[in-house]
């Protein structure tokens, strides 16, 4: 009986142990994914910047224009750089990047903020959207229950 007993709590023992390692993994996997994704929006918010300062180089405002570009090249070099990192290290990388270049730093802060304000109102107007399409959908007190039986038809 004890020899049973003993088996049993080895197998248990190894079954949490599997399901622990396995559930280890699944959380480095999503990590991993995480980091790629915030190292794919750096770069997407350094080529925006690249963009808007090649547009601004060809306007009136050349020097803007050329900060715009130089501040998107530091970004994207950033984003490169950040790719595969844990998240220690990248914490580490952004603090000394808003070191070595403090006007690109704010400017990507900047730059977040109003994407984060964007989407959150663009969501916000999808909601609104959404919730009056579905009011108008449903029948109003100016039809009748009759009306509704025959399609809206009056048969009279």
């Amino acid at each position: 009986m004890k020899a049973k007993v003993g088996e049993d709590v080895t197998s248990a023992r190894d079954a949490v142990k599997e399901g622990g390692e396995a559930a280890v993994e699944k959380f480095k996997d999503v990590v991993t994914d995480q980091k790629t994704f915030a190292a794919h929006q750096v770069g997407g918010i350094a080529t925006a910047l690249e963009k808007v300062g090649t547009e601004l180089e060809g306007s009136d405002q050349q020097h803007v224009g050329r900060y715009a570009k130089q501040i998107g090249s530091s970004v994207q070099n950033f984003a490169r750089e950040i790719e595969g990192k844990d998240l220690g290290e990248i914490a580490s990388m952004a603090e000394e990047f808003g070191r070595k270049q403090p006007l690109a730093f704010l400017g990507v802060a900047a730059l977040a903020g109003l994407a984060a304000s964007r989407f959150l109102t663009a969501s916000s107007a999808r909601t609104t959207n959404s919730t009056k399409t579905s009011s108008t959908d449903r029948p109003g007190p100016s039809q009748s229950t009759a009306s509704l039986r025959t399609g809206g038809v009056d048969n009279g």
